[in-house]
């Protein structure tokens, strides 16, 4: 039996055309166009995953991100439309070492460079990127542009003017620009156990189908909903999602959601939704120095002594004690660390202890690996399911 070849017709361009990286610190780094040309202008961020490019590229939550790739070849699987985990590419510009030549998987569909210029992607390709990382391990996530095409023959002082005029990540609200516009809705896979409203903050897909094979019906609502309209809805509990900027700044969906706590649904959040649970408890946020963005972030959650290897994407994380019950500022009652980082013991996930409410900071749908923390979403079905039995159980008396 013949054996099949693997897909391999697509090559990428070869090209010399310059492109450069500047930091606002003034760094420069010299290399070759990579995507689309011209300019853009974001936080540069590096993201340590050797697999799932395509997924970080689509995932909302790098939203106003040039994003750095750690792994030194990108691009040799292509792409492909069952792994988009949102409507288009999120990243404001993308930076990698050596991109693929050829394409070679058989589930691939175009190249990365055919997505990156049909995206109007901007990026850069050629340079080193260890450097680079390690110089934002250093120095600290910070703005920067990427100049290709005429905008590489603006001066050296002309590029960094614009870049250090660039809008800082601190501060930033971007859910209203990753958000569904209209509500929509997915349903249960199998016996149907509940409905779950999910704001979406930057929603992957893979999430929303997690939950919809839980047994949920999925209510997708945009970031501007109401406290009112989702109770009117009648959920079984409430999703805050993964999504771009500072949870200081949006004080909203925190408001939303104590009021939707106090009104008793349960509630599940990860990423941007563990940041907003916290706040909404009554604790302060702040900005990582260069965030946690890569699948082989390793977590102690502390209910089972397990350490987990985790997918995260974030640069801001929640300020409460990892060790002890803390209470609520907000009068939601005992509250404390469910998980936490191993690498420098940043705060990875909220429990409560009054009410049916938990979070987690990274991402348990990983699509591209690893799976250790899927069970989240058992554990949230678990929780409705408990929740329902015991309100038929006291409707019975």
């Amino acid at each position: 039996m013949p054996v099949p070849k693997a897909r391999s017709s697509v090559s990428y361009p070869t090209t010399t055309a310059p492109a450069v990286l500047v930091l606002e610190d003034g760094s420069r780094y010299v290399g070759n166009t990579y995507g689309a040309l011209g300019q853009t202008l974001g936080e540069i961020v590096f993201a340590t995953g050797m697999t799932g490019y395509q997924e970080t590229l689509t995932d909302p939550s790098y939203a106003g991100q040039i994003v750095l790739m750690t792994a030194p070849h990108i691009g040799n699987t292509g792409v492909n439309d069952e792994d988009q985990e949102s409507r288009r590419i999120w990243v404001s510009g993308f930076v990698v070492r050596d991109p693929s030549r050829i394409v070679s998987n058989y589930r691939a569909q175009r190249s990365l460079d055919d997505d990156l210029e049909a995206g109007d992607v901007v990026g850069i390709s050629g340079i080193d990127t260890r450097a680079v990382t390690r110089h934002i391990r250093s120095q600290g996530a910070m703005r920067a542009g990427i100049f290709s095409g005429d905008r590489f023959g603006l001066s050296d002082s002309e590029q960094l003017d614009l870049v250090q005029g660039g809008v800082q990540m601190r501060g930033r609200n971007l859910s209203d620009d990753v958000s569904t516009v209209e509500p929509f809705s997915l349903p249960a896979v199998g016996e149907r156990i509940g409905s779950v409203a999910v704001l979406d903050l930057g929603v992957k897909t893979s999430t929303l189908n997690y939950l919809a094979e839980r047994g949920f019906e999925v209510l997708v609502l945009p970031q501007s909903v109401t406290a009112e309209h989702v109770l009117s809805l009648k959920p079984s509990a409430l999703f805050f999602s993964n999504g771009p900027g500072d949870p200081a700044a949006s004080e909203a969906h925190v408001r939303l959601l104590r009021e939707v706590l106090r009104a008793g649904v349960p509630y599940f959040g990860i990423c941007f939704g563990n940041q907003l649970l916290g706040r909404a408890l009554g604790f302060s946020t702040y900005k990582l120095p260069f965030g946690h963005r890569g699948i082989n972030q390793p977590v102690l959650d502390k209910t089972t002594g397990r350490v987990e290897i985790t997918s995260q994407n974030h640069g801001f994380a929640v300020d409460m004690p990892i060790e002890g019950i803390s209470e609520s500022r907000e009068g939601f009652g005992r509250v404390e660390v469910s998980h936490y980082s191993l690498n420098d013991n940043v705060v990875e996930g909220i429990r409560c202890l009054d009410l049916d409410a938990f979070s987690v900071q990274y991402h348990p749908e990983s699509a591209a690996g690893p799976h250790d923390a899927n069970h989240l979403f058992d554990r949230f079905r678990d929780v409705v399911v408990a929740r329902t039995a015991a309100a038929g159980a006291g409707d019975a008396k």
